[in-house]
């Protein structure tokens, strides 16, 4: 990311600090969670508030690396998906980014498939909140604060600032990018000579950081998890409840699950 975007994100984000809290509140309240410390497993709480929305959520490994989720609507049935083969961290970056669209856009999804590519910091305004309020979400501001100042005093050999952020990357399971952002929205760190530096870190300084800290490697490999068998029967067996209802017949049943087939042969490859 260039100098420039950087500094208009975090002008953005400071400017919009109030509102990203209240939206993080109210995911709470729809959680049924009194603050962030009960958030310990992202996948498992946002699956229930998804759910509530009329969303189910899977993972599947996509084709496309680029591609950090997909949010699907057609023929009534609602899917986000997750790219299960980029580094866990950008998983749940994705799944909260996508939380915010189907929480709180103003719009409704324009088409029946909408994508969020990895990591990508947009300019347009919807998501720039989108990406705020995944990075609030993963990272709540005080124990966020609380953590950097706690690994700013530990002492390593040759200790720099990418120490304290790969520390942060792997307590909240967030993006190296993500925490960057965080770190400076926050006014934790300021030398703006120094983010030159960091903006230029590269995935293979990462994984020798967190390998020389003891840090949780898992966090920066993809799982590979694939839901979509899982997915499938949830569909058929909820259709034939349907239809035992009489809420819907067969050939809509049929035209469901073979187009949620063909989403998957398209983006598992």
């Amino acid at each position: 990311m260039d100098f420039k975007k950087f500094q208009r994100i975090i002008s953005n984000n400071k400017k919009n600090k109030d509102l990203i809290k209240k939206k993080v509140k109210e995911f709470y309240n729809e959680a049924n969670m009194e603050n962030e410390d009960d958030l310990l497993d992202i996948m498992q709480i946002a699956r229930t508030v998804i759910n509530k929305k009329g969303y189910l959520l899977a993972e599947i490994p996509f084709k496309d690396k680029e591609i950090g989720a997909i949010c699907y609507g057609r023929d009534g049935s609602k899917y986000v998906l997750l790219n299960s083969t980029l580094p866990r961290v950008n998983v749940n970056f994705s799944l909260c980014h996508e939380l915010y669209h189907i929480l709180y856009q103003e719009y409704p999804f324009k088409e029946p498939v909408e994508f969020y590519i990895n990591e990508n910091y947009y300019d347009h305004d919807e998501e720039i909140l989108a990406n705020h309020y995944a990075a609030a979400l993963l990272m709540p501001e005080s124990k966020f604060i609380k953590m950097f100042n706690k690994f700013e005093q530990e002492y390593e050999e040759d200790k720099s600032e990418i120490q304290t952020i790969v520390k942060l990357m792997n307590y909240f399971g967030a993006p190296y990018m993500a925490v960057l952002i965080r770190c400076y929205e926050l006014e934790l760190l300021k030398d703006g000579e120094r983010l030159k530096m960091l903006l230029s870190i590269t995935p293979e300084q990462i994984n020798d950081e967190f390998d020389k800290l003891w840090l949780n490697m898992e966090l920066l490999k993809g799982s590979r998890n694939d839901d979509f068998e899982k997915l499938l029967a949830l569909v058929i067996n909820k259709g034939k409840y349907l239809i035992s209802r009489e809420l819907m017949d067969n050939a809509e049943l049929a035209r469901i699950e073979k187009n949620l087939r063909n989403l998957y042969k398209e983006i598992r490859g």
